[in-house]
């Protein structure tokens, strides 16, 4: 350590830890001094004079968990200390999955409504650089780096229908992605099963990855199918990373559906083939058995062209409402059929609704439902969708344990939440989230790293902060190494553990004895400090 490190007084030294740097590498024994925001010095420097000393004695220290896929855009204008993200040790959180805070305008504002009003978020943003302004100006818990979704842009340009753009109108879309980027997204993004994403040629996304690859952005993207057709997606996806000359993140990568239970072998060598090939690619996982979307998303494409109020007309028309039924119970590479995915409606569970009457029915099954109404599985799907406007979210049983662990166990695989920031009270403690929200980083410490030995504790550390920093090229953050900023957790890894369950998400996750952001405590001796020195994140075609 050097004389000057030395002679200033450290603003916090965290002593006598279990150093795991995020490399990969063993632990090893030090202490870490932290001055205005960054890593000062690591060492032996127990006779160095701090403010404030940290005893990490028996405890690991490694840099804060960066979240792959976030999902927070308007919880954290709810919520800005974001406590079911901090007691997981998550200090940077990526966001923007095929939509997107911004670009923003009256039509999408008008269609989205609902959303916004179940948070009483008003929405007074039109662009990215506005956005940040907005969370800048509030405080954030934790840092965030959005993507512009390119279903965003598509919207802004075309509204919810499905056609092409024209040439004029795809030079606009261009135009707003290369707007984002320079208010500082850090790539574009597309989450294809949701419409109108759907709509999307792989032509028109080429044009729209090719604009942020310019401008150092990655493509990140929620697959076009993530089951029967997972093969030709990820070859899409690869093509886009190819023909727009852009690094390729998917997200949350599974086998979905049971007709694909025990096909990761395929789709991991088929992932490599392509890294062989030099093609950037990488993914990440939640490693739970289910996952969490739009219910909506269990209606093919067609029938949602116009938006959520054309989809209500046609779940109501007797006639639209029998084709959809009919193309439900046929299996389809054609569009990714969730029905086709599950064994029945028992494993369908309701999640999140904004009809204050339908909250009762939070946290059962569709099964369940179905009896309460005296309906078909179908039907219910059908009124319930029509009752909660097509707002409503649901958990999804529909993976192998075996897939999941495969997953997460690849060198190139970091860690997603694909969750909003949640907390157990208030306006955000009224939701019935997927577990995932609470309890993921801790979870696969857990489970993979303590119980299954699926992983060394290195290597889960290296998941959650080296690997996905590389990924985002987040080079002053991610390791613990002297110059970079302070994001850092201390836990006992004897004792970190998931609380929340499918039964009760709500439930912070334990273990956490200290988090920093920015060299701020977050968590202090397990208690949150309600403190906001979280950073936006800019990516590389940020203009000031």
């Amino acid at each position: 350590m050097c004389g000057l490190a030395a002679a200033q007084p450290f603003d916090i030294l965290i002593r006598n830890g279990q150093i795991i740097d995020g490399t990969g590498s063993p632990w090893y024994s030090g202490d870490i001094g932290i001055r205005n925001g960054r890593i000062a010095a690591i060492g032996q420097l127990a006779n160095s004079p701090a403010a404030k000393t940290l005893d990490a004695r028996g405890l690991v220290v490694a840099p804060g968990f960066i979240d792959m896929l976030g999902q927070s855009e308007l919880s954290i204008l709810v919520r800005p200390s974001l406590p079911s993200k901090i007691y997981q040790g998550i200090t940077t959180e990526i966001t923007g999955e095929g939509g997107s805070a911004a670009p923003l305008n009256d039509a999408i504002r008008k269609a989205d409504r609902a959303g916004f009003d179940h948070y009483g978020i008003q929405p007074d943003w039109s662009t990215f650089r506005q956005y940040f302004a907005r969370l800048e100006k509030q405080g954030i818990g934790i840092n965030v780096a959005n993507y512009v979704g390119a279903t965003q842009v598509r919207r802004y340009v075309l509204g919810d229908g499905d056609r092409a753009p024209t040439p004029a109108e795809l030079e606009r879309m261009k135009e707003l992605v290369r707007a984002a980027m320079r208010d500082g997204a850090v790539g574009v993004s597309t989450s294809l099963q949701y419409a109108p994403a759907p709509y999307a040629t792989t032509e028109e996304l080429i044009a729209l990855a090719a604009e942020a690859g310019k401008m150092g952005g990655i493509y990140a993207t929620h697959m076009r199918s993530e089951g029967d057709a997972i093969i030709p997606a990820l070859d899409e996806a690869i093509r886009i990373g190819r023909e727009g000359r852009i690094p390729v993140e998917i997200w949350h990568l599974k086998a979905a559906g049971k007709p694909n239970w025990g096909r990761m072998p395929e789709i991991i060598a088929h992932i490599e083939k392509a890294r062989a090939a030099g093609v950037d690619i990488a993914a990440d996982t939640y490693a739970y058995p289910a996952w969490f979307n739009t219910f909506s998303a269990f209606i093919p494409p067609w029938a949602h062209d116009g938006g959520d109020a054309k989809l209500i007309e046609r779940l109501k028309d007797p006639a639209a409402r029998a084709r959809i039924r009919r193309e439900m119970l046929e299996p389809s590479t054609a569009w990714d059929n969730e029905w086709q995915e599950i064994a029945g409606p028992e494993s369908i569970l309701i999640g999140v609704v904004q009809n204050p009457k339908l909250r009762e029915l939070q946290g059962k099954t569709i099964a369940d439902v179905a009896k309460l109404w005296n309906k078909d599985p179908i039907d219910t799907i059908f009124d319930l969708l029509i009752e909660d406007q097509a707002f409503t979210s649901v958990a999804v049983f529909g993976m192998s344990e075996p897939d999941v662990a495969l997953a997460l166990q690849q060198p190139w695989v970091s860690v997603d939440n694909d969750s909003q920031g949640a907390a157990p009270d208030g306006l955000l403690g009224r939701e019935h989230p997927h577990p995932r929200a609470y309890g993921t980083f801790p979870r696969i410490l857990r489970k993979y790293v303590r119980e299954e030995h699926k992983l060394t504790l290195e290597d889960a550390i290296r998941k959650f902060s080296a690997l996905p920093a590389q990924r985002m090229r987040l080079t002053d953050r991610g390791v613990l190494k002297q110059g970079l900023w302070a994001d850092i957790v201390v836990f006992d890894p004897a004792a970190i553990r998931d609380q929340s369950t499918f039964a009760e998400p709500s439930q912070l996750a334990t273990g956490m004895r200290h988090v920093l952001v920015n060299g701020v405590p977050v968590i202090e001796n397990g208690a949150m400090t309600n403190k906001l020195p979280g950073k936006v994140l800019r990516g590389a075609g940020y203009r000031p």
